[in-house]
């Protein structure tokens, strides 16, 4: 079983969960410790890594114990920072020193591969000095938008294009009749042809705003050809219209939007609701910007998420691509409304406190000819690499050429638009695998060996690209925030260019989600194959740990159990996968629930909370899926032929019927009382109707977004698992200053259950999925009035335990309660290196001991 590109060691009884294995940690170690093991495995062999711990993640202080308190914090810290977030103009790229081989200080198995990490450095520095020279420097390469494409000079508007196989070039549109003889570009010895157009007799620009504009290729075998611009900044498809327009978009003063929002700071933890704006409406349409903007964003503050990432933003003709084939990358797509109502949006976002991602593509673009920007100039590579390298059959798309220097423009200005002109924060790279791989990852199993990352399969002018893109973007926007969709398991993907990485901020953990498909959908295990999935009683609790914390050391993951990909048509979500087509009949409270409801929910809220608590240092949820939304989302599609296979796909007649995420569950008042309100005041109604059993859900959902507010789960250096009993099913861990305790156990209780804690005192339930405000049957609920109190000696390797009741398929959350009485002995708290210097309140006089304790000392010998 290959887990993130990483291959697991030789089974063992330790590795897959002893009756009472233990894990945790090092922050300052990059071994992971393993106690019950004679031996002590250092992880770096094969690449894996303890979970980040870097202090720049940490929490400063404790969460105010509401969200409407942390929204307060966040609000002052944020006027605090507004010269700093929004000026790039006033910062620079650093230019990179060194030789990039710090990495190997962190992992000595890079040390054989120090040749390839110095060559991809050295690429980058010389394409750097290359900008320096010939470019003005990175900071003005980025901005091709203010030389390519159409700009103003006054009134006078200039257009400059990139076209090296063509032998001339017209501008032809509205404005002058579609005449190509008018308007014909000059070419110079770099093949950009450009033109200055004057304004008209009585000074206004010659060309209006809202044009359509196109440009007529001749090439040299006496071919003609039409494309819209490559840095067309808006296209739109007229109705019942086959092809796209590039539009040129230059509106008056007046009609511009103007930013009034400060954008957020960077969020300590990201919690990220993913979205999709034209499937957000409950009506069978279309979407658009500002009903998303007016409807659903305070919902997603509602729900207690500081992030929101936003799929296909990038202009695609073809809408069933999800937005993952882009045709005009600097336009934001015409089917969602106009640049300014997208812009609205991000503002309205940030007004709200929301960080806001864009999923970017640039991993391939869309084939299509006659929209986009594949064979631009009739050359058949441009922006590509030419022959079978620049196609990528499985996508049935075009590869770039990373190593041009147009493309670099291209991308890198590509990058910085978006953040600059319609204020986004940050991005989810798409395909990253397939960018990093002369193979893209195709038919290609990853091991964790190092040759199959740095050989001579991997794309180093891909690498460098990375690394610009990254360095640039953290340099003049230091509030960004860059995420890489890679499942390869790149070493250094996730840490500073200066060191010598590829200088991501995060990995997505793209295999905790194949996890719970595997154990859910009846993926072939030891013990046979299971028709609908493995039953309960054979999981594996030390392997579904494992697989929460199997990540590379220092470098950050976004934990999911479930992104679009499990929502899109082709797959099945959690909530399907559990309950399937008793979510049709069984799901009102007016009526009976059935065993696979019972089942289903239960598990529905333990899989996202040990995901949210165990899997990483951020989290997602795509939209819906938080109240386990029970359709697939499909898009208009027609019959096609899959282009690995050969096989025929059907289509949908291209219904809009099924792009809808949140159907008829939502309550009456869902739209009429959206924004109305300030999300948390109290009178902000629930968004699902609450005869359904969905809203259990939602609000499930919403408690676990509150105790990372709280209590700081997802950015705690914290974390250490105690327990992995495979007998009673049970998984026991400590993240920040709670405790969780899962019992996965189907159908057994256990009272007095003692389970082990680092700090002693009182602790009381801050989360239980058995409330039956979450549809449970509150044999455990919050705000109860128990307290637990602490036993001395050590239990499951720590030094306190306390006994708590744990329900069959119940998930319970319990958090040590401040108290100035509560005495704590040095000799009985072990090390914890990385506490907080600044430590949340709730660890009280015990962080402070933590933090005094000798930095050498491990577990064991406390």
């Amino acid at each position: 079983v290959v887990v993130d590109g990483v291959a697991p060691r030789p089974r063992d009884e330790e590795r897959h969960g002893t009756r009472h294995g233990t894990s945790r940690w090092d922050e300052d170690d990059p071994t992971c410790v393993r106690e019950g093991v004679e031996e002590r495995d250092a992880w770096e062999r094969n690449g894996r890594r303890g979970r980040e711990m870097d202090p720049k993640q940490r929490t400063g202080e404790r969460g105010a114990p509401s969200q409407e308190r942390e929204e307060t914090r966040q609000g002052s810290r944020r006027r605090a920072q507004v010269a700093v977030v929004d000026d790039p103009e006033e910062r620079s790229v650093p230019f990179p020193e060194g030789d990039g081989l710090t990495v190997i200080g962190q992992d000595a198995t890079l040390e054989g591969f120090r040749d390839h990490l110095n060559y991809r450095y050295n690429l980058y520095k010389n394409i750097r000095r290359g900008m320096d020279e010939a470019e003005g420097g990175i900071e003005g390469f980025s901005k091709g938008y203010e030389s390519f494409g159409f700009f103003r000079d006054g009134n006078t508007i200039c257009f400059k294009e990139w076209l090296p196989g063509a032998e001339a070039v017209s501008l032809i549109g509205d404005f002058n009749n579609w005449d190509d003889t008018t308007h014909p570009l000059s070419k110079n010895d770099f093949g950009h042809f450009e033109i200055r157009i004057p304004p008209k007799a009585d000074g206004t620009p010659a060309i209006p705003h809202m044009s359509k504009v196109k440009l007529r290729l001749r090439l040299p075998g006496g071919g003609v050809i039409d494309r819209i611009p490559s840095w067309i900044k808006y296209a739109v498809q007229e109705p019942n219209a086959i092809p796209f327009d590039g539009v040129y978009y230059d509106p008056p003063e007046d009609q511009k939007y103007k930013f009034k929002h400060s954008k957020p700071p960077r969020p300590d933890a990201l919690r990220i609701y993913e979205v999709h704006i034209g499937m957000s409406s409950p009506d069978p349409k279309c979407s658009t910007y500002a009903e998303f903007r007016d409807t659903v964003l305070p919902r997603i503050k509602q729900l207690g998420y500081n992030t929101i990432q936003i799929m296909a933003v990038q202009e695609h003709a073809f809408y069933g691509s999800f937005g993952y084939h882009v045709t005009n990358f600097f336009a934001p797509s015409s089917r969602f409304g106009t640049p300014e109502d997208l812009k609205s949006l991000v503002d309205r976002a940030h007004e709200l406190g929301l960080f806001v991602l864009m999923d970017v593509v640039h991993s391939h673009a869309s084939s299509n000819e006659l929209d986009g920007i594949a064979n631009m100039d009739g050359s058949g590579a441009h922006y590509f690499h030419g022959g079978s390298r620049g196609y990528h059959w499985m996508w049935d798309s075009k590869c770039f050429n990373y190593g041009n220097w147009e493309t670099m423009r291209f991308l890198l200005s590509n990058l910085r638009w978006w953040l600059e002109e319609y204020q986004f924060d940050g991005y989810r790279f798409d395909g990253v695998t397939s960018m990093m791989y002369t193979h893209h990852g195709l038919q290609m199993c990853f091991t964790g060996n190092y040759e199959e990352y740095f050989g001579m399969a991997t794309d180093t002018d891909c690498l460098a690209f990375l690394m610009a893109g990254n360095d640039m973007m953290h340099s003049l926007f230091p509030n960004s925030v860059t995420i890489a969709e890679d499942v390869s398991g790149m070493p250094t993907l996730c840490r500073p260019v200066s060191e010598g990485g590829v200088g991501f901020d995060y990995r997505l953990a793209m295999a905790i989600s194949d996890k719970w498909v595997e154990l859910l959908g009846g993926e072939a295990r030891p013990g046979g194959t299971f028709s609908g999935g493995v039953p309960d009683e054979y999981w594996e609790m030390g392997n579904i740990v494992f697989t929460l914390e199997n990540r590379r050391w220092n470098e950050p993951v976004i934990a999911y159990s479930e992104s679009h990909d499990q929502a899109l048509v082709g797959s099945k979500t959690v909530a399907f996968w559990l309950m399937d087509k008793d979510m049709y009949d069984y799901m009102s409270l007016l009526g009976p629930s059935t065993p696979t409801i019972d089942r289903g929910i239960a598990l529905h809220k333990m899989i996202r909370l040990i995901t949210f608590g165990l899997g990483g240092n951020g989290y997602l949820n795509f939209m819906g899926n938080e109240f386990g939304h029970p359709e697939w989302i499909d898009f208009p599609r027609d019959d096609r032929w899959d282009n690995a296979t050969g096989a025929f796909v059907p289509g949908n007649g291209g219904s809009i019927i099924t792009v809808v995420a949140v159907s008829t569950l939502c309550s009456a008042s869902f739209f009429e009382n959206a924004g109305k309100s300030v999300p948390g005041d109290g009178d902000d109604p629930e968004p699902l109707r609450t005869d359904l059993r969905y809203h259990h859900l939602w609000r499930f959902d919403r408690a676990m977004n509150t105790l990372d507010i709280e209590h700081h789960v997802l950015s705690s250096s914290h974390q250490y698992t105690s327990r992995k009993d495979e007998g009673d099913k049970l998984i026991v861990f400590e993240k920040a200053d709670c405790v969780f305790v899962f019992n996965f156990n189907p159908t057994q209780s256990f009272s007095d259950y003692r389970v082990g804690c680092h700090l002693p005192g009182r602790y009381k339930v801050v989360l239980s999925s058995d409330d039956p405000k979450y549809g449970g049957f509150g044999n455990v609920q919050e705000g109860d009035g128990n307290e637990y109190f602490t036993n001395e000696g050590y239990h499951d390797g720590r030094p306190h335990s306390f006994l708590v009741y744990t329900p069959a398929r119940t998930a319970v959350v319990y958090a040590r309660v401040p108290d100035e009485d509560v005495e704590v002995e040095v000799d009985a708290v072990p090390s914890v290196h990385s506490t907080p210097t600044s430590a949340p309140a709730s660890l009280d006089k015990a962080s402070s001991i933590l933090d005094d304790e000798d930095e050498d000392e491990d577990e064991t010998s406390a």
